[in-house]
This record gives structure tokens, sequence and C-alpha cells, in this order.
């Protein structure tokens, strides 16, 4: 019963941040501030900061050895049994950190941001594709960091090429274990990208729009307001990770394929983007991408420019994109709204909770649309029943007349989608 009752309880928590080069106290604080929103979302409870200001990195720490001392002795006090460090740490450093809780006796965890995202990841990760794409990631980042924590894996995978040969050492054997899973799960993920890819080419005459932004900004919310949809919606940090498609008319007469994706966040695990990069493929393949922001955060702009690195890495940073500022209705500042136009003179203020202007959104979308469309004058003989069929896909047929020699149609469409047809002729 008291078992059931510590599994219960929130792991208790120590936050580290350094402050070094442009970065300031205030700005620290603000990264600590969205550490303890991750730290939530993961289930342990924050109970103290720790902050320094560094010149150089110290290879053995991190942060200077009085400071990993102090660390680790507030733990104790504390009654903490995870420290999580805003940077990411060296597998040296990880190592040191166990060695001095060891020499104070105390069972303490150090991880860095890197190893907390993913484990939320993990806790999230509901699809298939999720649970492979997180595993991969995981696996990776452990890799330079076995300790003799994998050896369970030979049981699952078990039979011939799994058992040490002479003179391998349990950390060669935990290693390749690894390596042997690491290639089948990207094996797997080739097969998803394949799937992936055959229904994308059948959706390649629809206008996509991909909702990307920072997590929690509203996507959800926004994808739900925009389509009627029911997709799932939680204030809490990568509430979903698997991509949500779904069609909608606007303006009485387009359709569109709207597009939820996994959010960003301030660095986000390289591993983790190259991993989810099958899922990402929605927003690559784009005509239009909504960059949606938290008009209310204080860091506005640093999301902005997180949303911009991570597309620039995807190759994404091409696409025609708007800028969408949502959760204007909890804003009560009186200067507030002025700032954010001085700031994003382009972006389309909006309430996706509260439907608020989101016809302003829309008419916005059907703009860039518009200036992506063109008119199209066809003619084709009787006998070319195949291609009229086709000419008529994807497109607003406008006028259709028959003469002695054929049908005559008048068409409105994408302009890649009117080439095609004008190649049928």
């Amino acid at each position: 019963m008291v078992d059931q009752q510590r599994s219960n309880e929130s792991e208790r928590a120590i936050l580290v941040g350094v402050v070094q080069g442009q970065l300031d106290e205030h700005i620290i604080d603000e990264h600590l501030d969205e550490m303890e929103l991750l730290a939530d979302t993961a289930g342990a409870k924050v109970v103290g900061r720790v902050t320094q200001r560094l010149n150089k990195i110290n290879p053995a720490y991190f942060v200077g050895k009085g400071k990993a001392e102090q660390i680790i002795n507030q733990a104790k006090e504390l009654g903490v049994s995870l420290v999580i460090f805003d940077e990411d740490l060296s597998p040296a450093q990880t190592k040191n950190f166990q060695a001095l809780s060891e020499d104070v006796k105390i069972d303490v965890k150090v991880i860095d941001r890197s190893a907390l995202i993913l484990d939320i990841f993990q806790k999230h990760a509901k699809t298939k594709e999720a649970k492979t794409q997180v595993e991969l990631a995981h696996l990776q980042y452990l890799l330079p960091r076995l300790t003799r924590m994998w050896t369970h894996l030979e049981r699952q995978m078990g039979g011939i090429g799994t058992r040490a040969g002479a003179g391998e050492t349990q950390i060669e054997v935990d290693r390749r274990l690894i390596g042997i899973r690491i290639a089948k799960l990207k094996k797997e993920l080739v097969k998803i990208e394949k799937e992936r890819d055959t229904q994308s080419r059948r959706r390649k005459d629809q206008f996509r729009v991909a909702l990307v932004g920072y997590t929690n900004a509203g996507k959800s919310t926004l994808m739900n307001a925009i389509t009627g949809a029911d997709v799932y919606i939680r204030d809490q940090l990568f509430a979903t990770l698997d991509t949500t498609i779904r069609s909608t008319v606007i303006g009485g007469e387009q359709e569109i394929l709207l597009s939820d994706t996994v959010g960003f966040i301030r660095k986000l695990p390289h591993h983790l983007i190259a991993s989810f990069k099958s899922t990402l493929q929605e927003v690559l393949e784009a005509d239009l991408i909504l960059l949606v922001l938290d008009a209310s955060s204080p860091q506005v702009i640093e999301h902005l420019d997180t949303i911009n690195e991570v597309l620039t890495d995807l190759g994404a940073d091409k696409n025609a994109s708007l800028i969408v500022l949502n959760k204007i209705d909890i804003i009560d500042e009186d200067g507030r709204i002025a700032y954010l136009k001085r700031n994003f003179p382009d972006g389309i203020l909006i309430s996706a909770k509260n439907h608020l202007r989101i016809d302003n959104l829309l008419e916005s979308i059907k703009n860039i649309i518009d200036q992506g469309f063109t008119t199209a004058d066809v003619h084709f003989s009787f006998n070319q029943a195949k291609e009229i069929t086709e000419a008529q896909n994807g497109v607003t047929v406008l006028e259709r007349e028959y003469d002695e020699n054929g049908v005559h149609l008048k068409i409105r469409g994408p302009v890649k989608r009117i080439n095609q047809i004008l190649n049928l002729v």
C-alpha cells in the first residue's frame, strides 16, 4: 500500500539553468518557467531552482564543481529525486553527477532537457508510428550513455547473433543490441514513409494547409474551429504527437486539407526532429503554413524564432506562410494588442477557443489560394471520355458547352493542376 502511495506521488525535482553569452537572468528565468511546464507534463513537481553565470562550460559537471556539489546537497535537503538541466549534458557529465550523489548517499537522477522531452514523448505516443519514432529517438539518445541498462533487449530479440562473443564486454553487448533495434526501427519507419507517400499522392490536387506552432499554442483548438472536427485538446505541452488531417470547405466553394502537426519547442532534441520527419512531411508538402503563436505569451517573438529554426532544419522555410496570433481572449493588458500589431504587422489576431475573427483568417487563406489559381479554357473531342473525366477532377468547372466536335470546359483551379490538365488536351 505504501509503495502504491509513493508511485502516485510526483517526483520532486530541481531545475538548473546557466547564464552565459548574450543571455541574462531574466531570460533564464523564462526558460526555466518553460522547463517547469515540461516537468509538470512529465509528472514531476519542481521544488527548487539553481542558476549559475558561466564564462566557460565545465567539461566535468557543465557547471563549476562547487555548484555541482551544492546542487546535490540541496537535492538531499529537499528530498529531491530528480535534477533537470536546461542544457544537454554529456555522458561524462551525467556520470560525474551520479558519482557525487553516491558520495553523499542519495538516490538522485540527473537528466538534461532532451531526456525530459523524450520522456514526455514516450508517455504521449499513442499510434504505432509515434511509438516507433519516439523509441528510435530515445535509443539514439541513450546509445552513448549506456550503463548496463539494456540487457533485457536480449530476451526481446533473442536467437543467433545476440550472445556475447569471446572477450566481448557487457557494455559492448548492450551497444550491439541497441544497434540492432535501431536498424529495425529505421526499417519500420521507411515502410511508414512509403505509406504516407501513397496517401500524399492521392491528395496532391488539393490545397494543403499545415498548422505549425509552439506546443500548446492552440493548434488543435484552431483546427476544431475551422473544420468543426473533434480533435483531442488538453492544456498541456505535447498533448498530441500524431498528425491529424481534416478536409473542410472555406468561402462556400474552396476545399482544403488542414493538417495539425506535433508542436515545436525551444531546443527540440535533434533525434526527435529526425525521427519525426515522416510525420512532419505534411509541413514540407503544404501549399500554405499557418504559424500559430500564443499571443498572450511574453516569449511570443522567441517562439516564432524557434518555429522558423525548425522549419529551416526541415527545409520548409520557403513555403508560403501566415502568422496567426491566437488566444487574444486572455489578453487584458492595454498595450498588448498594439505591441502585437507593431511586431507582427501582417499577423492575424484570433481566438480559436471563442471563434473570434476566424472569418478574417479564412478570408486570408482564400486570398492566398486565389493568388495561386488560374482559369483556363479546354476542348476535348467526344472520343476523349477518359480525359474529359480527368479534366474535371481537382478543379471548379465554371462553364460546360457541347458542340458537334466535342465539349468545351472553362475550369478554375491551382496553377499546378491546370497545367496538368492542359497537357491532356
